[in-house]
């Protein structure tokens, strides 16, 4: 058997069983499987050694049973959770890929993956900055956060801008083009130390740790007394019922996600809509699928902003396959500072 087509080791984190509610790390588990490093012959796949895998907040929905049709697919009780990685591919049937190359897109909780659709693979222009930051701020948060701003929220120099969840891998990034782009930042985060981050780190403006606030309404016009121009919303809830009434006239309000329903088996009920209606706001959710197609031109225009050290990038790295499931399950408390991965594999 050649060298390249050994079979070996490969250790990856299941999901157990559908999770209801706050999941927990026992609903997760890390098995071991054997997997040989080739592709099948006339394949075009691609194998597929993972370096670093992304832990990101929509994972959650993928780990519950939907009765009805989701924006995506759930995760099937006993297969590798499928995520966000950046890897080098070790073997390939693939045209567009060989052996060498460094890739990001989407793979398995694992150490090697088989993918089979490597057209949804990205080849990485610029391995001279780090390889992980294609899990985030050059990666799918990356792009969340270049294309709700700019492409959703359509920004002007002046705005007043509100980021929730602003010390994530999408928010920090979120207030950090908004400063490029010449607008007044606040950020929420769930602890002193990320307030703290989003001042002295991203360069937001003002920033306030939501869990210390009795009255969210206050927090916001104290922060922005002539109102808010944008929101990006991260969080929803008791956050976006507060922002709502403070949005100024054809506000934007940019919906990325809703962290705070994930866990919610009843998710809260609409806030009062009807500020939408007097104030002439524009709400709209987006999906990062949608903008793949500008990948490259987003890729070329944040390493720019990397190498000029104009944008800032906080990680929380994890070490070990074996981590990944404490690594996933902190994010639904706010254990993470900044962007959660997993380091699978340092070459």
């Amino acid at each position: 058997m050649a060298a390249a087509e050994a079979e070996v080791s490969n250790k990856g984190v299941i999901l157990k069983q559908f999770v209801t509610g706050v999941p927990t790390e026992d609903d997760l588990e890390l098995v071991t499987a054997v997997v040989r490093l080739a592709v099948p012959p006339g394949s075009a796949s691609v194998m597929v050694k993972n370096l670093y895998v992304s832990c990101d907040p929509y994972m959650r929905n993928r780990m519950s049973e939907h009765n009805e049709a989701s924006y995506i697919e759930q995760f099937v009780p006993g297969e590798v959770l499928a995520t966000f990685s950046v890897g080098r591919v070790v073997a390939s049937g693939h045209p567009n890929f060989k052996s060498g190359d460094l890739v990001w897109g989407m793979s398995g909780c694992e150490e090697y993956t088989l993918i089979t659709d490597p057209e949804s693979l990205f080849k990485i222009n610029h391995p001279e900055l780090p390889l992980s930051y294609y899990t985030g701020v050059l990666g799918m948060p990356g792009l969340t956060a270049y294309a709700g701003f700019f492409d959703v929220s359509k920004p002007k120099k002046g705005d007043y801008v509100f980021v929730s969840s602003a010390s994530g891998a999408v928010g920090q990034l979120v207030g950090q083009l908004a400063k490029i782009t010449g607008c007044y930042v606040v950020g929420s985060a769930g602890s002193d130390e990320k307030v703290n981050l989003l001042k002295t780190k991203f360069g937001f403006d003002d920033a306030f740790n939501y869990k210390k606030e009795e009255d969210l309404n206050a927090a916001l016009k104290r922060c922005f007394p002539r109102g808010i121009d944008i929101y990006f919303e991260n969080v929803g809830g008791a956050m976006l019922a507060a922002v709502l009434p403070n949005m100024r006239m054809n506000g934007r309000i940019a919906v990325c996600g809703m962290i705070s329903q994930y866990n919610l088996e009843q998710p809260n009920g609409a806030p009062d809509l009807f500020c939408l209606v007097a104030k002439r706001i524009r709400m709209e959710g987006f999906m990062v699928l949608d903008y793949f197609g500008t990948y490259n031109k987003f890729e070329e225009e944040i390493a720019g902003y990397l190498k000029e050290g104009k944008i800032t990038v906080v990680e929380d790295v994890a070490e070990g396959i074996e981590n990944v499931s404490a690594a996933l399950i902190g994010l639904f408390s706010g254990r993470n500072i900044g962007k959660q991965l997993v380091t699978i594999a340092r070459e």
